[in-house]
């Protein structure tokens, strides 16, 4: 790993001195693009940077209802413009995302499961890869995603009864607390973070409607917004979706948000930003200039 963030951060300060970089900013800045950026578990010091970044770089914040409105034409297609979101709802979300989202003053969605945040608020996958670590079982979380889902739960139940996780979720109050300012909204990322295209249809649906039923009923305020855990879906959870009010979804495939993309809300792309490679990488990340070739 430390060999690939080192070759990775001479590659993408190649990028930002060769102009690709200005390239992308050139091209918001012309309203041709939306740039989308997604989060998971940032520390406080990345979070700001990335924050400090698009500021100085004379980029606005938008919100996704923001782009209900420029889709349904009630804004216009916005020039230099930014949306930030975060996935799973982390405990550290709250100093380290809702907290520097109400500092700096700009809007970010938190999409949330809710099974982590009302039960004993540790994920799933960290049961795993801490019993893999251990030698309780073989396989590694990637195995996992890939099983019919029942297959996976007998597995992790197993682990449950062996293993016990502190608390990594935002707590229903902390969850509660973000979501007052005008700045923190809240989304959904279903009830217990499954992988959807491996889920059959009861349990497809029941993710996607009781998690927007639970967070409503937490808020007091409709949750329109939603992202697919690790960005798995199908042509059923887009229907699911609409049937059950979401008015549009995240992926996690890498690109920009234009004008085309806006006649179907149900497939929004985004661009990951890492926590454990350089700042320089994750501006070329962000911008979507590391994605323009494969480099790896």
């Amino acid at each position: 790993m430390i060999a690939r963030n080192m070759v990775a951060t001479l590659v993408a300060a190649a990028m930002l001195l060769n102009g690709k970089v200005r390239t992308v900013r050139r091209k918001a800045e012309e309203g041709e693009i939306i740039l989308s950026v997604y989060f998971h578990s940032p520390s406080k010091k990345l979070f700001t940077g990335c924050v400090k970044w698009f500021l100085k770089n004379g980029f606005t914040f938008i919100t996704a209802s923001d782009l209900e409105q420029i889709a349904s034409r009630e804004k216009p297609f916005p020039k230099s413009a930014v949306l930030f979101t975060v996935d799973d709802g982390w405990q550290s979300n709250k100093e380290n995302i809702a907290a520097v989202a109400n500092e700096y003053k700009i809007p970010v969605t938190i999409f949330a499961s809710t099974a982590p945040i009302e039960k004993d608020g540790a994920y799933w996958w960290s049961y795993i890869a801490k019993a893999k670590e251990q030698g309780l079982i073989t396989q590694s979380v990637g195995e996992l995603k890939k099983l019919p889902n029942e297959e996976r739960i007998k597995i992790l139940s197993s682990i449950k009864e062996k293993l016990s996780l502190p608390r990594e979720a935002l707590t229903k109050k902390e969850l509660q607390q973000i979501a007052q300012t005008p700045y923190v909204h809240i989304g959904s990322h279903t009830v217990t973070h499954p992988i959807l295209s491996k889920c059959n249809d009861d349990t497809a649906a029941y993710e996607l409607s009781t998690s927007k039923k639970q967070l409503e009923e937490w808020l007091g305020k409709p949750v329109d917004h939603f992202a697919y855990p690790n960005g798995n879906y199908t042509p059923r959870e887009i229907r699911n979706l609409k049937k059950d009010g979401y008015k549009l979804a995240f992926t996690t495939q890498p690109g920009y948000i234009t004008r085309s993309h806006l006649d179907n809300l149900y497939e929004l792309p985004r661009f990951d930003v890492l926590e454990d490679v350089s700042f320089a990488e994750n501006i070329t990340r962000m911008t979507g200039a590391w994605f323009a070739k494969k480099v790896f």
